[in-house]
């Protein structure tokens, strides 16, 4: 019971194609409309309202009960116990961060399925920390990576996969290469496996993300996506607190597709975040008081948010500011040559 409980659910996080579809009668022509709007699989489109759904050109509403009666007879609903749900679990994987004292912090490292949230101010290495999670992802399990294999004694990788949307033109693959050689991996090939988009506004950004979805759904060695900054072009796109409702609408939109993205195709999600000033901080007597962007409609949509501020000299602070599964605490690190690394001073 227990090996086909197991089977089962392997079967579906290896996210049924939506191709499957045409198995119940639905034509490639709406196939192709779904897929353009990023919606992949057939989980993706459970997911969808019907509303969402309906938006889609040529989508009527009784093309939309078909579909959605399609996708739920390959793919039935049902409540699974406790056990059951703890034996999907054994399917997320955790991507070291480069750093000991930081993955003791967060239990193993990034892990897969959810939304990992980095907020600081400058200069505290969120981008440093996302480029060492991209090549760290590429690596075998053995050395914190996230189901990469040997093919050979001499460290020679078949290496997984990466997705970095770079929002604010931060990516640097001068970086990779450096990250790299202190893995032990071959710097072309870990650049290689990273696929690098620019977005350029926010409605862009949403784009991009439909578009990688078709990507994991075809390819299946993708293990991390990174959103470099999730909330920068929001700040620059909606201004004011008129637009402030509309902007936290498209947020949100934007990250139930990360998490749909994150559960469907089993990859860590982790995206930064930036600060601003709090006026109301000065009642709490914290000197140059700070708080996160987003809102609720963030903080309630990631997983894992992680708090990081400079320290003494060279270092920085890692502090778990949320999480579901490892308690509140610390770590110190330090941004080296080769990454995030422990603290040394």
């Amino acid at each position: 019971m227990s090996d086909q409980i197991v089977h089962d659910e392997q079967d579906e996080l290896e996210a049924t194609p939506i191709e499957r579809l045409t198995e119940q009668g639905i034509g490639m022509t709406d196939i192709t409309k779904l897929k353009g709007q990023g919606i992949a699989t057939v989980r993706d489109v459970q997911m969808a309202t019907s509303r969402q759904l309906q938006r889609i050109k040529g989508m009527s509403e009784a093309k939309v009960d078909k579909l959605k009666e399609a996708a739920n007879k390959l793919l039935p609903a049902a409540f699974m116990t406790g056990t059951e749900y703890a034996e999907k679990r054994k399917f997320v994987h955790r991507i070291s961060t480069g750093s000991r004292e930081l993955d003791k912090l967060l239990g193993g490292g990034i892990q897969s399925m959810s939304i990992t949230e980095a907020f600081g101010g400058f200069r505290t290495g969120k981008t440093q920390l996302s480029h060492t999670l991209c090549v760290v992802a590429q690596l075998p399990k053995s050395l914190g990576g996230a189901e990469g294999k040997f093919v050979a004694y001499l460290e020679s990788f078949i290496l997984q996969r990466a997705a970095f949307i770079d929002t604010e033109g931060t990516f640097r693959p001068e970086r990779i290469l450096a990250i790299a050689t202190r893995f032990g991996v071959d710097p072309e090939a870990a650049l290689e496996n990273i696929t690098v988009a620019r977005a350029f506004n926010s409605e862009h950004q949403l784009e991009l993300l439909n578009s990688l979805a078709a990507i994991f759904a075809a390819e299946k060695d993708y293990r991390l996506l990174i959103v470099d900054s999730i909330i920068a072009l929001f700040r620059t796109d909606f201004s004011g607190r008129g637009e402030l409702a509309d902007r936290q609408q498209k947020l949100g939109i934007m990250l139930a597709k990360l998490m749909r993205m994150a559960e469907a195709f089993n990859v860590a999600v982790f995206i930064t975040n930036q600060m601003c000033a709090d006026p109301s901080g000065g009642l709490t007597f914290v000197a140059d008081p700070k708080k996160p962007i987003g809102g609720h409609v963030l903080a309630h949509a990631s997983t894992t948010r992680l708090s990081l501020r400079k320290g003494r000299g060279e270092t920085r602070i890692c502090k778990i500011y949320d999480s579901p599964d490892v308690p509140e605490s610390e770590a110190v690190y330090q941004i080296g040559v080769g990454g995030i690394i422990d603290a040394t001073d």
